[in-house]
């Protein structure tokens, strides 16, 4: 038999190894592929999300599709607005991490002066029974020069018919002495698609481990919040869970009832309504900090999404 036959053979009988696998393990598996401008995090062969390298001033992922294949994340300003949406806020684009005052820069807003978080690279982009990406980033200021840079690492799983990304990023002050600053403004999360904000009043709902709900939620320290509304018809969820490992557990929420839904570990003057507290943290040259949640997506609301006990298994992953 000619090499070219071999050749032939064995392309023959790995398709045949793949075509013959039950469904139900096919199902688990997630796919990494390159596109413009980033990556696309496959499962199930359909879109879950993309990773852009490049969204205004910061790498997002854009769109996040939800459980019952829709997009559960707010589509402006990638797109135009969509059902229920308004078009303020230009840098709440999606999923992100940032922050409003480090070394005096401002990354969170995309007004004159701003900082930018500059993709350097994926270090990790691989799938399987869990999909993981990993990227390298400096931030600098308007000028281009460089404040900082982190690692993030965001690892994709599923969870019976709900669906988790762990992200876990580390900081470090690779240029100096670094100051991030004590501002509500901050620092990691999404925001939530129009239908499920609070004010549209279709059902969306907010609500903490301690079971302070919408409004009160806002400016408390709790280890998870759930973001609970509507998506074409279905009730759906995006929860946030704070790992005990992560930088000042547990953290401070900058969670509106107009969509915005972040983790903020800094904002305590604003949280607190108080100059007697400074929520800054200084690091010196080389020293890192690191933070660490999981994002949640599930149906159904809260109870029904058994949150409480899905923390609890979050809770006892090493990191």
């Amino acid at each position: 038999m000619s090499g070219n036959a071999i050749k032939q053979l064995l392309l023959l009988i790995a398709a045949t190894l793949v075509l013959s696998l039950p469904p139900a393990v096919m199902a688990d598996i997630f796919m990494i592929k390159q596109v413009d401008g980033g990556l696309e995090v496959i499962k199930d062969g359909k879109l879950l999300t993309r990773y852009l390298t490049k969204s205004g001033a910061k790498p997002v992922l854009w769109p996040l599709i939800g459980p019952h294949g829709n997009e559960i994340t707010r589509a402006y300003p990638m797109r135009d607005a969509g059902e229920h949406e308004r078009n303020d806020h230009v840098h709440h684009r999606s999923f992100w991490f940032t922050h409003g005052n480090v070394n005096g820069v401002d990354f969170w807003a995309e007004t004159e002066g701003h900082g930018n978080i500059i993709h350097k690279g994926f270090t990790i982009a691989k799938g399987g029974d869990t999909a993981v990406i990993e990227t390298k980033n400096d931030w600098v200021d308007s000028k281009g020069k460089k404040v900082c840079e982190d690692v993030r690492r965001l690892t994709f799983g599923k969870s019976g018919g709900a669906y988790w990304i762990d992200f876990d990023t580390t900081v470090t002050a690779s240029e100096g002495e670094l100051l991030f600053g004590d501002t509500k403004e901050g620092s990691f999360g999404v925001r939530v698609a129009g239908t499920m904000k609070v004010t549209s009043k279709m059902g969306g709902k907010i609500v903490n481990q301690q079971g302070d709900e919408d409004l009160q939620a806002w400016g408390k320290a709790s280890p998870w919040v759930d973001y609970v509304g509507p998506v074409k018809g279905n009730t759906v969820g995006i929860a946030i869970m704070n790992h005990p490992t992560s930088f000042r557990y547990p953290t401070y929420w900058h969670v509106r009832t107009y969509g915005l839904f972040t983790a903020n570990p800094f904002g305590l003057h604003h949280f607190k309504n108080s100059n007697d507290v400074d929520g800054s943290h200084k690091m010196a040259k080389g020293e890192t900090m690191k933070l660490r949640y999981r994002v949640y997506v599930h149906k159904g609301d809260t109870e029904a999404a058994k949150i409480a006990a899905q923390f609890k298994v979050y809770q006892g992953v090493k990191k």
